[in-house]
C-alpha cells in the first residue's frame, strides 16, 4: 500500500519545479482532487505521478505561482502546469477507451458532470422538497448507467468517466440522506447497484475518508 505524503501548509517549502518529476498537486478531501487522484491510482501510476497533496485553508503561498488559479487538481508535465480535474481525465481517457459509441457517450457524460453537480447542489440548498431540477438530473444518471449491459458502470465496465462522478456521488448521497431525508438511489435501479458496487470496492463512505 502506498504511503500517502503529508498535507501542505503555508509553513512548508516548495518541492523542485520542472525538475523531471511529474506531480499532481491536489488535496485529500477534495472530490475534484480526488477524481484526478483516483484516476492516477486507477491506471497504476502511483509511481510515475508524485502527490502534492496541501491544506486548502492553508495553502502555500508558493503555490499561486506554480498555478495562478490557485485551485487543486493541478498536474506538472514535461515542463507544463494542467489544470481542471476533467481535462486531466479527458487527456487520458482518449487513451484507453475503445470502440467509438463508448468514446462518444464518454465525452458526453464528461461533458454533463458540471451540469449534473450543480442542480444536485442547487436541490440541496433550496428550501422544500428536492427540486424537479436535481430529480431529472438522478434520473438522467441512472438512465445512463444502464446504456451498456457488459456491468454496472457508465461505460460497462469501471473507467475514467466513473471516477468523475463517484466522489460527488457518493457525497450528495449521504448529503440528500441528512439533510432532505431522500434516498438519491430509491426507484433507480441502476444507480443502486453503482453505489453498492462502488462502495464495496472503495471500502469507504465520503464521511469515513474525511473524518
Amino acid at each position: 500500500m502506498e504511503a500517502l505524503p503529508p498535507t501542505l501548509t503555508s509553513a512548508c517549502e516548495q518541492p523542485l519545479l520542472y525538475d523531471g518529476t511529474t506531480r499532481l498537486y491536489m488535496s485529500y478531501v477534495c472530490p475534484y482532487a480526488q477524481r484526478a487522484w483516483i484516476t492516477r491510482n486507477y491506471k497504476g501510476l502511483q509511481e510515475e505521478i508524485k502527490l502534492v497533496p496541501m491544506d486548502l485553508a492553508d495553502k502555500p503561498a508558493w503555490y499561486k505561482k506554480v498555478y495562478p488559479k490557485y485551485q487543486v487538481p493541478a498536474m506538472e508535465h514535461n515542463k507544463k502546469i494542467i489544470g481542471e480535474s476533467l481535462d486531466l481525465i479527458r487527456l487520458v481517457i482518449q487513451l484507453v477507451i475503445s470502440g467509438s459509441s463508448k468514446q462518444r457517450f464518454a465525452v458526453e457524460l464528461l461533458g454533463y458532470s458540471d451540469a449534473f453537480n450543480r442542480a444536485l447542489l442547487d436541490g440541496l440548498r433550496s428550501k422544500g422538497p428536492v427540486t424537479a431540477e436535481a430529480v431529472a438530473a438522478l434520473d438522467k444518471i441512472d438512465s445512463s448507467l444502464s446504456k451498456f449491459d457488459d456491468g454496472p458502470f457508465f461505460l460497462g465496465q469501471f473507467s475514467l468517466v466513473d471516477i468523475a462522478y463517484v466522489p460527488f456521488i457518493d457525497g450528495f448521497q449521504m448529503f440528500f440522506a441528512g439533510i432532505k431525508n431522500y434516498d438519491i438511489t430509491r426507484g433507480r435501479v441502476h444507480m443502486q447497484t453503482f453505489t453498492e458496487v462502488i462502495q464495496l470496492t472503495f471500502s469507504l463512505t465520503y464521511f469515513d475518508r474525511v473524518s
